[in-house]
């Protein structure tokens, strides 16, 4: 097939590894260098060197035979979100939704080990953790970083898990792998994660996932309140309907804009 012009400023190199990162997929999750070679039409010599390159920025690993994405390659996503204007659309339903419940609500990103806040609307309640928009948390402590664990492929959060430094906050803190697993593989048949003061004394949070249109986790959104106020059934009962409801808000608005 012929193929279109390209301007004098078109960069192959960088259309080579664009290339490679888009024939790993569902289907193939996991590749050798001949299987790239042949999906891209590079020599195997060119796909191997581009792999390594991938491997040596992290947005790939191997095991020496085969290479997959790393989890890394999120962060490509967010610069995605970051150019749709996801804050600019879940602020407003944000909004709506403190207004209505009286508790903190944020959203966030994976990004590498950490979820990184994009949008903050504070309640008028006092909470004794500080976040602001561009916070880092740990993913594994926090109820929106195991919403979007939880919307990882298995491969991708076998990844995560193998190399994330699980950090004991709290007695509660799911801080080993297999019971950070269980609780990702909760949050995912469940559709939603409350977090029980696994990063701070007297926090406890719900979050729900943000799908596109294609139903992949891009984002999460929460409601964080104080013990003092909400134990986990009354989370659960009175908080989650509501944040449920603003999320298919924003999935609706994100859609309409891709």
């Amino acid at each position: 097939m012929e193929q279109p012009e390209r301007s004098r400023d078109f960069n192959q190199s960088l259309s080579r590894g664009l290339e490679i990162i888009e024939s790993f997929g569902a289907d193939w999750p996991r590749q050798t260098v001949s299987e790239v070679a042949s999906k891209t039409g590079l020599t195997r010599a060119t796909a191997r060197r581009f792999l390594l390159t991938l491997v040596d920025l992290g947005y790939m690993t191997t095991d020496g035979r085969t290479f997959e994405l790393s989890p890394r390659v999120l962060r490509l996503g967010y610069s995605f979100l970051s150019g749709l204007g996801f804050p600019n659309v879940a602020l407003p339903h944000l909004e709506a939704l403190v207004a209505e419940v009286d508790e903190a609500s944020e959203a966030s990103i994976l990004d590498g080990n950490d979820v990184v806040y994009v949008v903050r609307v504070p309640g008028t309640r006092l909470m004794t953790i500080a976040v602001n928009v561009g916070s880092r948390m740990p993913a594994h402590a926090t109820s929106m970083g195991r919403v979007l664990l939880a919307g990882l492929s298995d491969r991708e959060l076998e990844a995560y898990l193998a190399t994330a430094k699980l950090t004991r906050y709290l007695p509660h803190t799911a801080s080993d792998i297999r019971t950070l697993r269980q609780r990702v593989l909760k949050a995912r048949a469940d559709g939603y994660a409350i977090v029980d003061q696994e990063l701070e004394e007297g926090l406890i949070a719900v979050a729900v996932p943000i799908h596109d249109r294609t139903r992949r986790v891009v984002a999460a959104v929460n409601l964080s309140t104080h013990i003092g106020r909400h134990d986990a059934d009354s989370v659960r009962r009175e908080l989650l309907p509501p944040l449920q409801h603003h999320a298919t808000l924003i999935e609706r608005d994100l859609a309409h804009l891709t």
